[in-house]
């Protein structure tokens, strides 16, 4: 699998190589980077369930989102992609600081090739793959604000590669019939189609990468333009992943320990790698810090603010603990590890 873009991606930027997403499944994270804190704290210790008497999970109305401290020093905010923080108001992402939504809420979608999404509360008829189309969108977005000279933070939530494994023909032929050369840690477990699936998807990932990147060089935005690539979870089936134990669903290091890029050109040093224990629990101390931000949670934040090891700063960083735990209804409780 070749993935140039954000190959480039980490070579112009830091790679942090002890990277966590706090949960092995995705609203739970997704609260956790929106909000600093941990996910059960915000009221999301697992994947949002929808029942007409039974709404499980969803995101406490008193929590405060990311885009909120920026709007107060004059940033406009967009959330394009997937949501899975909740549904409707109070939940839904107009209603929690975005200015601008394009996407879907609930967690999986059925259908890959131009389905219905929604726009700012309408109905409207995707355009081609969901993840072009979503790209496309953020980056008619990111133009937008050029034009009205306003500092913005697009947060562009794909949500591939998983099931459907849909993948356009020109990606997926390369893989159709690959000899696999990285093999899962037990091979037997493998899935070889949903496998080659995947890889194809990342392929397309990539190449939607490299048109973001093409786009804020295009409107001259990358030299003042933080970039972050992470994944919010470990992969969603048997696949070669570094020789960990786990997937995704799993608090094993391979459910939870994911990829995580950041380039800032002129303030991050290209090429640089941080062994630091980090995790999406850090986005928003560290974005509110590197923006010049204050705090405005009314509650205590569990994310660390990164800003001295992206900047190269000379501080002593102490050791740190991050819980990682899958919220259950069972009588056991939740799994957790450290």
């Amino acid at each position: 699998m070749r993935t140039p873009h954000i190959d480039r991606l980490a070579a112009s930027g830091m790679t942090f190589t002890n990277f966590y997403a706090n949960c092995p499944v995705c609203s739970p994270t997704r609260a956790a980077l929106l909000t600093g804190r941990y996910q059960d704290l915000v009221g999301v210790p697992g994947v949002i369930r929808t029942h007409p008497h039974n709404n499980w999970g969803y995101l406490r109305p008193e929590a405060v989102l990311l885009p909120v401290p920026l709007a107060r020093v004059g940033y406009h905010t967009a959330m394009v992609g997937k949501w899975h923080l909740g549904l409707e108001k109070p939940y839904h992402p107009l209603s929690r600081g975005f200015d601008e939504f394009y996407g879907f809420c609930s967690g999986h979608w059925g259908h890959y090739f131009s389905p219905p999404l929604e726009h700012n509360g309408e109905i409207v008829q995707g355009e081609g793959f969901i993840i072009d189309d979503l790209t496309n969108k953020a980056m008619d977005y990111m133009e937008s604000q050029v034009k009205q000279d306003k500092p913005f933070l697009a947060y562009l939530a794909y949500n591939t590669p998983h099931s459907p494994m849909q993948v356009p023909e020109k990606f997926w032929k390369k893989h159709a019939s690959k000899d696999l050369a990285m093999r899962n840690r037990d091979p037997k477990l493998e899935d070889p189609p949903h496998l080659r699936a995947a890889l194809a998807m990342c392929e397309n990932i990539d190449w939607n990468v490299g048109r973001v990147l093409k786009k804020l060089e295009e409107l001259k935005l990358a030299k003042n333009t933080i970039v972050i690539y992470f994944s919010d979870n470990g992969p969603n089936g048997w696949r070669w992943n570094g020789d960990m134990k786990g997937k995704k669903g799993s608090i094993d290091e391979g459910g939870v320990r994911v990829p995580c890029l950041m380039r800032w050109p002129g303030r991050i040093v290209p090429g640089t790698r941080i062994e630091h224990i980090a995790g999406a629990i850090d986005f928003l101390p560290t974005l509110t810090d590197l923006a010049g931000v204050p705090m405005i949670s009314g509650k205590p934040i569990d994310g660390l603010s990164l800003k001295a090891l992206l900047l190269g700063e000379k501080v002593a960083w102490s050791d740190r603990y991050l819980m990682s735990f899958r919220g259950a209804r069972r009588k056991s409780g939740p799994q957790v590890s450290v």
